[in-house]
């Protein structure tokens, strides 16, 4: 595994100037690549597209979904009942109002228990804790190792790097090929 420094610029001039700077510096054009990363919920990690198989705060809508049907069957079920008796309806209006009242409570069940994971009792209490979201961005990698971390390092954040991170992956033919924008960045100046 090889050590990368990495800094995300706004554009690809800004990032370019960097690379110049690295250049001036000492860094091989053969250590040093530049690409976009997309947006979170934009890498299409999944075929039907997103980053994760299930939102967090949409876990617990199944359940809601179930209960709501039985409610709003119940519910269905007495409104018809009493258009059958009051009204002398036929027995189908009883069918369509419970088939109605179960569809109604299902959408009613489900979305009382879609949440803003911000307030989901089991997310992070602290979003900054957990980091698991990299900022979109031009990302400009470099392949160093022990002596030239700390070059690499300030001299993107005297470039006006946003982030500075430091990762261990596969450096081939002048390119980060095993890089994950789902990976939580790690900042360059944690040990």
């Amino acid at each position: 595994m090889s050590l990368i420094i990495a800094g995300r610029f706004d554009t690809f001039p800004q990032a370019e100037a960097a690379a110049s700077q690295l250049f001036s510096r000492g860094f091989a054009e053969d250590d040093v690549t530049l690409f976009f990363v997309n947006p979170p919920g934009q890498h299409g990690s999944f075929p039907i597209g997103g980053d994760v198989a299930a939102d967090h705060g949409a876990h617990k809508s199944g359940g809601g979904a179930g209960r709501g049907i039985v409610i709003g069957a119940i519910g269905g079920a007495v409104v018809g009942a009493v258009a059958v008796a009051m009204m002398q309806a036929s027995v189908l209006v009883l069918a369509l109002a419970t088939g109605l009242g179960a569809y109604l409570g299902s959408l009613v069940g489900a979305l009382a228990m879609t949440r803003d994971p911000e307030r989901v009792p089991s997310a992070p209490a602290n979003r900054e804790q957990v980091k698991a979201e990299r900022d979109a961005g031009v990302l400009l990698a470099v392949h160093v190792d022990a002596q030239t971390r700390e070059v690499a390092a300030e001299v993107l954040r005297a470039a006006g790097a946003k982030d500075v991170e430091r990762a261990h992956g596969r450096w081939s033919e002048g390119r980060w090929v095993d890089f994950d924008p789902l990976t939580p960045p790690v900042p360059a100046s944690r040990p």
